[in-house]
């Protein structure tokens, strides 16, 4: 029988809470050489990277013109510009002179970029200004005025995409999800609160499957049953996106008391302005209660785009797989972005890029959900963009106890692999993200996409 759970099996079929129809992505077992070999990082790099639309950033972080915000993945280098007109634009971090990357800062804000080498400068719509010494160069080699290479972008939904080879559909054709399913966030109006990037000792794609399904959790991250269903629902969409939809402030399944609300429902009820002290029902009540209170603080507030999400919204994490290396984790206060990049040369190395996002209310009452993982110093208000905190491998990225426990779990999976006696992932019903990920990957691979 196949696996076929519902968050709420009376949400009408156009509903975007709705369970999608089921995918047959086949039941290959894939080589796992996939994870480790030189050969396959090779033809990702050559087929995948360049041909995908990437996220490379969120709008927030250009307000003005001039804001500028660097990209990276693999070995090139993008520089994302809000131009004069209000439009953002990607440029190739390169000088056309001798290589060298123009902008060295990670953000920032610029009239003009000036190669620190010899001093070549562009403007911030990418034209050459000015070269040093233009007379000892011969009028033939700079004719064509050569500036920092524009690289092809769009926005949707409060981020920003880019193409290296420009050869994609355009955004809107590629982006697999239903209409107004990243819009009704309003992410544009959200701020990066945390920026963490850490390096961890797998490969990418062995990162991203351990965030893909909710099958891990009762034994890798136990002490989430008392807080959320572990049995989540899973859907697939086209080009490779999917989403999961877990229910928070529920109990899992798996426990044998059902009644009693603990420990960690509690907290989850202060956390949405609660008193748990005045809840007097079962457990089974406190998901909807939470809702109500979300609702009631909402309206209090004047958030009105509270008022276009389905009471599963107020609660679940609706995590949501941007093809080929994003998760968002989608809430009404805030998202969590995740990247997983790919370290250039070492296909057993990457880096998970996490964005946090919030939005910012005037109002003790209102704050960055606790489950966001965020120290308690960390400024929420948006007024200040926090610099990206690079974690090396070996290191505790401070995410969250959850999210550093997977730091620990994926590296020794990553080693697994190599084993002789391992033949390949035998995906179940839980797993069906990961394998529809695998099959789009495997169509850039072999020149289908």
């Amino acid at each position: 029988m196949s696996f076929d759970y519902r968050v709420n099996p009376q949400a009408p079929a156009d509903s975007l809470e709705a369970k999608q129809p089921t995918v047959d992505n086949g039941l290959d077992v894939l080589d796992p050489a996939r994870y480790y070999s030189t050969d396959f990082q090779r033809k990702e790099r050559e087929r995948l990277w360049p041909r995908a639309w990437l996220l490379a950033g969120v709008t927030s972080d250009l307000p003005e013109a001039g804001d500028y915000t660097v990209f990276e993945v693999g070995h090139e280098s993008i520089v994302l510009v809000r131009q004069a007109g209000g439009a953002i634009r990607a440029y190739a971090n390169v000088c056309p002179h001798r290589g060298n990357k123009v902008v060295l800062n990670e953000r920032g804000s610029a009239e003009r970029f000036t190669c620190a080498f010899h001093g070549w400068q562009f403007c911030t719509d990418g034209r050459l200004q000015g070269i040093t010494d233009e007379d000892s160069f011969h009028p033939q080699l700079v004719a064509h005025r050569p500036g920092m290479p524009e690289v092809r972008s769009e926005t949707h939904a409060g981020l920003v995409f880019i193409n290296l080879d420009g050869k994609a559909p355009p955004l809107a054709d590629w982006i697999g999800l239903p209409k107004g399913y990243l819009e009704m966030y309003e992410i544009d109006r959200m701020h990066v609160v945390r920026h963490v990037r850490s390096e961890w000792l797998a490969n990418w794609k062995t990162g991203l499957d351990a965030f893909y399904e909710n099958y891990h959790l009762p034994h890798v991250h136990p002490q989430t049953q008392g807080v959320l269903e572990d049995h989540a629902q899973y859907d697939l969409y086209p080009n490779g996106f999917s989403r999961m939809i877990v229910q928070l402030c529920k109990k899992s399944h798996r426990l044998a008391d059902q009644e009693t609300v603990d420990a960690g429902l509690q907290f989850m009820m202060r956390d949405a302005g609660m008193d748990p002290d005045g809840f007097h029902g079962p457990a089974g009540d406190v998901r909807a209660a939470v809702q109500q209170s979300k609702r009631a603080r909402a309206k209090r507030l004047g958030l009105e785009h509270y008022d276009r999400f389905v009471d599963g919204q107020l609660t679940d994490s609706w995590v949501t797989g941007v093809f080929p290396n994003v998760q968002i984790g989608c809430h009404p206060e805030g998202v969590m972005i995740m990247r997983f990049l790919p370290h250039p040369t070492d296909p057993e190395r990457f880096y998970y890029d996490t964005m946090t996002m919030f939005r910012y209310v005037d109002d003790p009452n209102y704050t960055v959900p606790a489950w966001m993982g965020l120290p308690k110093d960390v400024d929420v208000s948006g007024a200040v963009r926090p610099n990206c905190v690079f974690v090396p491998a070996g290191m505790s990225p401070d995410l969250g106890e959850v999210l550093d426990q997977d730091v620990e779990l994926v590296p020794v999976v990553q080693q697994g692999l190599h084993s002789r006696f391992y033949r390949g992932a035998l995906w179940g019903d839980q797993e069906v993200r990961i394998r529809h990920f695998h099959r789009e990957l495997d169509r850039y691979l072999v020149g289908e996409r």
